[in-house]
């Protein structure tokens, strides 16, 4: 006799990719300098006020941002991989919602003199999150590419 096993869980992701005019030391650099990235992380109506980044593995981040209407808004995590210009992976959680905790993988390659950005962000609650993290996520990256104009 066979014990069945459950079917798989899949949970909704998100992936994205952007190509940089920039080196990937200079991109993994706007990831992990908190002065760096306050200057482009959010999307079009936020403006990020704070961030704590101790890009380690078993480092933690905090990120507080502003939107235009005034309602703030913090995310948080874990470093759980970090590879200097190549790779970071790392956990997602909304302050509001701790429960709901994601994975964010950024992974950096080398074009000639550009770098490809893949953005995966996995494991996300529902498809309702998947569509406000891609406006998040595009928007960030919009910002991102004209940081390296």
């Amino acid at each position: 006799m066979t014990n069945p096993q459950p079917a798989a869980t899949t949970t909704p992701s998100l992936t994205l990719k952007r190509r940089l005019a920039a080196a990937p030391a200079d991109v993994y650099r706007a990831w992990t300098d908190p002065k760096l990235l306050t200057r482009w992380f959010g999307p079009e109506n936020v403006e990020t006020i704070e961030a704590e980044l101790d890009p380690r593995i078993g480092g933690v981040y905090r990120i507080v941002m502003l939107e235009n209407n005034g309602e703030r808004h913090q995310v948080q995590g874990r470093y759980h991989e970090v590879v200097e210009n190549e790779r970071l992976v790392f956990s997602w959680s909304w302050i509001t919602t701790p429960e709901r905790v994601s994975k964010v993988t950024v992974t950096l390659k080398p074009d000639g003199g550009v770098t490809i950005l893949t953005l995966l962000h996995e494991q996300l609650f529902d498809e309702k999150a998947v569509a406000g993290h891609a406006h998040g996520w595009t928007g960030s990256l919009v910002k991102l590419e004209a940081f390296f104009a």
